[in-house]
């Protein structure tokens, strides 16, 4: 018998209607009362794709608010179930048309419903890579929550995925660039088409035009056969220029007679190839100061900063971090029982400063789940450098010092994960062999590397 698929049904009051009833039969519900709302990010690692948002039976419009839920779980498509046919401009109106991909008015023809959603899960699945790494599934979840900072930023890049305009997304490093890239593609009329990433701090200056642009037959040694660049690879869909402030200024120069013209030459051809690809970049620097300085070119920054939204830092949204952290712990449990914060482990996440944002936050629920042995996870599991370190107290350390501290923690916890197989935690941390060396070597003092194993379950040769 096929497991059922999840269904999020969300609702103003207890559903008794007949389509729910029926509907039980054959989709998993996950049940959310507006009027008593719950952590929903739970539902999230469950693989719910789509959602039924049922209307109460009110003469006035006078409902608990959904917006801040139906953003929070980021389902790709919803449902909408209402009383009667909604008058236009109403609110319910308004909200079956920006969040709702189809909507059936009371009774419901259970059988339609059913159809409908079947086909909506369809179009999600196509459109959902069919792996979602670890990486992935906690960059997706940067963008949840219900604090009033990540719902603004939600709320644009669904207007900015609605234009084919470039898109400028700014915020420190982790704070979920990608993910909010990721988003605005797969939201857009591009979704179908490709996505392109170009990591700008790994671009050679000596290899710009190349890479970006192709190259023909014969255009220099080596080149055998013709090769398309990422920019032509991107062509009917979304290019990523990620970490824009990586680049050199003779590299900006480079992008920048595209962005003006919108064809390319490849290097050694003088045929000219239009692209038609919309550009979104990111960058962990403010690019104005970087003006300034020197270090960009405004004439760049105006062609790629029309739009532009700041993702807000962990420490600008810890009331969200208690529900994030269990359903980053829901994920690290790979079907397994997951986990269970205590009081004093969710106080101590909610004081930290987390300079490392989300990936810091990811190391250190990982590092917990791994050492303890228990069902529920306290605050000295999770290594903090001082659990009970207050967000006043940690503005005498630099962010230099946070760094650190962040980087030697990711370190030893790729560590231990990977058994110390060094293949596998640079995997991990998504970096070189030669990187996590230097790594090692930076914050392992050499005397003791071959002592670590041994010391690997003391939670004090943590930072």
């Amino acid at each position: 018998m096929m497991e059922k698929r999840p269904l999020v049904w969300l609702s103003a009051a207890n559903s008794k209607t007949y389509a729910r009833k029926e509907l039980e039969t054959s989709w998993n519900l996950i049940d959310f009362n507006l009027g008593n709302p719950v952590s929903l990010l739970a539902a999230a690692s469950n693989g719910a794709r789509v959602g039924v948002l049922e209307f109460p039976r009110l003469s006035n419009e006078d409902f608990p608010p959904p917006e801040s839920w139906l953003e929070t779980l980021g389902l790709r498509y919803w449902v909408a179930i209402a009383p009667q046919r909604p008058i236009c401009g109403s609110r319910m109106a308004r909200l079956i048309t920006h969040y709702c991909s189809d909507f059936h008015t009371l009774p419901v023809d259970y059988k339609r419903i059913n159809t409908v959603l079947g086909h909506l899960w369809g179009m999600a699945t196509i459109l959902e890579p069919a792996d979602i790494s670890a990486h992935d599934s906690y960059q997706r979840l940067a963008l949840r929550g219900s604090s009033q900072s990540i719902q603004q930023a939600r709320s644009l890049l669904r207007r900015f995925a609605a234009t084919s305009e470039p898109v400028l997304i700014t915020g420190e490093s982790s704070t979920g660039k990608e993910a909010a890239a990721k988003f605005i593609h797969s939201q857009s009329a591009r979704a179908a088409g490709p996505l392109v990433t170009i990591n700008c701090a790994a671009l050679p200056t000596t290899l710009t035009q190349s890479e970006l642009f192709g190259y023909e037959k014969g255009a220099f040694t080596h080149a055998l056969s013709a090769r398309p660049g990422r920019l032509e690879q991107a062509n009917g869909g979304t290019l990523v220029f990620a970490g824009i402030n990586e680049l050199k200024l003779e590299q900006q120069s480079v992008i920048l007679r595209f962005l003006q013209e919108g064809h390319i030459e490849r290097v050694g051809g003088n045929a000219q190839i239009p692209i038609d690809c919309r550009i979104i970049t990111t960058t962990n620097q403010p690019l104005p100061e970087l003006i300034a300085l020197g270090g960009f070119r405004s004439d760049v920054y105006y062609r790629l900063g029309g739009l532009e939204v700041k993702l807000p830092a962990l420490k600008d949204r810890l009331e969200d971090i208690p529900a994030l952290a269990q359903a980053m712990l829901n994920a690290a449990s790979s079907g397994a029982k997951p986990k269970r914060l205590t009081k004093g482990a969710i106080q101590s996440l909610v004081n930290h400063s987390w300079p490392g944002n989300f990936r810091e936050l990811q190391n250190c629920l990982q590092q917990g789940w791994l050492l303890s042995d228990e069902s529920t996870l306290e605050a000295s599991d999770l290594g903090l450098a001082n659990p009970g370190l207050t967000l006043k107290a940690s503005t005498h350390l630099n962010l230099k010092e946070f760094r650190a501290r962040a980087d030697r923690q990711a370190l030893l916890c790729s560590l231990r994960m990977a058994n110390y197989n060094m293949s596998e935690a640079a995997r991990l941390l998504n970096i070189s062999r030669v990187s996590l060396y230097r790594l090692m070597n930076k914050y392992t003092p050499s005397t003791s590397t071959q002592n670590t194993r041994q010391g690997t379950d003391q939670k004090g040769d943590l930072p």
